[in-house]
Order: structure tokens, then C-alpha cells, then sequence
């Protein structure tokens, strides 16, 4: 896999005063849609069982909707709330951790990507910071106060029952063009109460939702939060143009508690501004003082973003960055979505048995 690098780094174990992992694998939230009626069944547990048995130290789950008629798009998609579905999460639970595995749900909300008529609430309305979809186009009205006091609390809900389930942290969704990252960018922010306006007043609703679930899984409990520059409808798109900005979006974040930023990129290789070879994992554990987690098509020569299926491809350059001290972890997506066993074959030098990504990987629970 690595002709000229040991994976030894991948593989050494990391603690905060918050969360011990056994290593650097960290795996990536990928939606999957295999919980008809939002419940998570004995299938979806040993999906993410099979993961933990093969030495990944940290698993995220797929994105699970938050307690709100409009959080998901899709009936198989798995919710965090109600009885069924959390009991399901809590065989995921056991099931992870019986295998020697620490696992965190993503807390989600699709905003405005939600069509209307939607299942699995057909009548529930988009909703989003000032009602726009990713074009900029209005659907629906602008959230009230009332509103997002709501979101906000449905958020620190989840978080609760996270702790209650025995989870090993949370990761709260705040990347790619959904809810939170729809207050973040200010094509779909266009409000001129403390919510918007400035860099700063975008990031209001994701630090009253760091806050709420702070207070709810108390001071010991690690809170991840994932953001992004791209959208799902524009990967040139960027929340921060300089390092500086940058630093105006993430210092808010640190101080409402987050204890982990998950910085979501295509391509873990690219440079995040001009003049410096840090990625945006890189940048923000500069900026921010706290440990990263980086990403993109780790261990594949493509981006999943480009619809095709993708290659194996060795970890010279990440080893690198990952001993340069840029990032903490890594997460790694569709290598470990088709391949439950990626990180062990990593560890014991098996690369002629890794697999390429195949599109067909994603309906199947391998």
C-alpha cells in the first residue's frame, strides 16, 4: 500500500482528557439508508460491528435526523428519536463496543435540501436560515426566533440520549450545504438579526446549538463538529476566503465547547489557501488550537463527489502530513464502505487484497 512509508503513525494511539482511541482510523459518516421506518436494524449493527472487529478507532455513523418533522429526506433514512429507533442505536451500541469499538452518531438536519412532499412527513416544509435553497431561490419563509430555539433544543435532545445510550461522543452536522452550514454561508443566509449580517452572526445558531448540548451531556463528554467550505450544489465554495476569516468562523465554535473539528474535504491533499501546503484540517488545528480530523478520498485516486468509481492508491502523502502533526485523525469514507476489513489489511501490510470503490458498493451493507 505504502512503498515508502512506514503506516506505523495510522496506527498509534490517541488520547485527550475527553476520548482514548486505540488509533488514527477514524470512520467516515456516509448516508446509507438501510433503516426502513428510521430504525436502525440488527443488519445495520453488525455493518458497524464488522468495522470495529477490523481496528478502526473510531466509528461516526451515517447521519441520523434530529426530533423534527423536516430533519431527513427518505423513509429508510435512520432518526435519533422516538423508541424504536433509538433501542435500534442501542444495539449499534452494544454491538460496537462489545467488539473493542468507540462509536458517535452524526446529529443532522437537511434544511433546505429537503424537496417538499419529502417522506418521511410529507406535509413538513423545508426549512432554513432565510428560506432560500442552495441556489438561492425561496421556498419557504424564513425560520423564526421561536423557530430555531426549537432546532436548537431538538439538537441538545439527541445529544442526551447520545450520553444515555453510552455513544462515546457526538458529531454534530454542520458541513456540506445542510441546516447549520445553510446559517454558515451567506448565499443562503441572508437574515440581518443576530443570526446573520457578518462571519460572525452566521455561526450564532451552531454555537446556541454547541451550547445546548454542552449543557445536556455535561463538561466530560466529547462534542465533534463537522463543517465544510463546499456544498453539495457548489464545491468551489468557500464559508472563508483567507486564513483570517477562518479564524473569525471557528473561534465562536472553540469557546461554545467544541472539542473536535471534522473538516470535510474532497481531496485530504489539497491546500486550503494559497502560499501554504496545510490543508483545511491543517489550518483550523492552527488556528483553532484543537485536535482535527481530516478527510478525502483517503487510500482512492478519486473524489466520491465525481459519481464514478475510483482506484486504490498508496498512503505516502498522508502518512506524511499525519507525522508533519497537521491532523490527528483521519477519516476514511467509501474505502471502508465496501470494505469492512480496509484498516486491518492496512495494519498487517495487505494491499493485494484491498478492493477499488464501485458505485454498486453503495447498496449493499457490506
Amino acid at each position: 500500500m505504502t512503498k515508502n512509508t512506514s503506516i506505523q503513525p495510522l496506527f498509534e494511539s490517541w488520547h485527550t482528557d475527553k476520548l482514548s482511541l486505540s488509533n488514527r482510523i477514524v470512520m467516515a459518516p456516509m448516508t446509507r439508508g438501510f433503516s426502513p421506518g428510521g430504525v436502525p436494524g440488527l443488519d445495520v449493527a453488525a455493518y458497524y460491528r464488522r468495522r470495529a472487529e477490523n481496528d478502526v478507532g473510531l466509528i461516526i455513523t451515517e447521519g441520523t435526523g434530529i426530533n423534527h418533522p423536516a430533519a431527513v429526506s427518505g423513509s429508510s433514512i435512520p432518526r435519533f428519536h422516538g423508541e424504536a429507533s433509538l433501542q435500534g442505536w442501542d444495539q449499534v451500541v452494544k454491538e460496537v463496543h462489545q467488539a473493542g469499538g468507540k462509536i458517535a452518531p452524526q446529529l443532522w438536519h437537511v434544511g433546505m435540501t429537503r424537496q417538499p412532499g419529502d417522506l418521511p412527513n410529507k406535509e413538513a416544509l423545508p426549512v432554513g436560515p432565510s428560506g432560500l435553497n442552495l441556489s438561492g431561490e425561496k421556498i419557504t419563509e424564513p425560520l423564526t426566533r421561536k423557530e430555531i430555539t426549537e432546532l436548537v433544543q431538538a439538537y441538545a435532545e439527541g445529544a442526551a440520549e447520545a450520553r444515555r445510550l453510552g455513544f462515546d461522543a457526538i458529531e454534530i452536522h454542520g458541513a456540506h450545504g445542510y441546516l447549520i452550514d445553510q446559517f454558515f454561508w451567506a448565499q443562503t443566509n441572508r437574515r440581518i438579526d443576530e443570526y446573520g449580517g457578518n462571519m460572525k452572526a452566521r455561526t450564532r445558531f451552531a454555537v446556541e446549538i454547541v451550547e445546548a448540548c454542552r449543557k445536556k451531556v455535561g463538561p466530560d463528554f466529547p462534542i465533534i463538529f463537522r463543517f465544510s467550505q463546499w456544498k453539495m450544489s457548489d464545491y468551489q465554495a468557500k464559508i472563508a476566503e483567507t486564513p483570517e476569516e477562518l479564524q473569525t468562523f471557528l473561534e465562536p465554535l472553540v469557546e461554545a465547547g467544541v472539542d473536535i473539528f471534522h473538516c470535510s474535504t474532497r481531496r485530504f491533499w489539497e491546500s486550503e489557501f494559497e502560499g501554504s501546503p496545510l490543508n483545511l484540517a491543517g489550518w483550523t488545528k492552527k488556528l483553532s488550537g484543537k485536535p482535527v480530523i481530516s478527510v478525502g478520498s483517503v487510500g482512492l485516486d478519486g473524489e466520491f463527489t465525481s459519481g464514478t468509481g475510483a482506484e486504490t492508491t498508496n498512503l505516502d502523502g498522508l502518512i506524511e502530513r499525519l507525522e508533519n502533526n497537521e491532523f490527528d485523525l483521519v477519516a476514511v469514507g467509501r474505502s471502508l464502505l465496501m470494505d469492512p476489513a480496509w484498516a486491518a489489511k492496512i495494519r498487517d501490510g495487505r494491499a493485494e487484497e484491498l478492493q477499488p470503490y464501485s458505485r454498486e458498493a453503495t447498496k449493499t451493507l457490506y
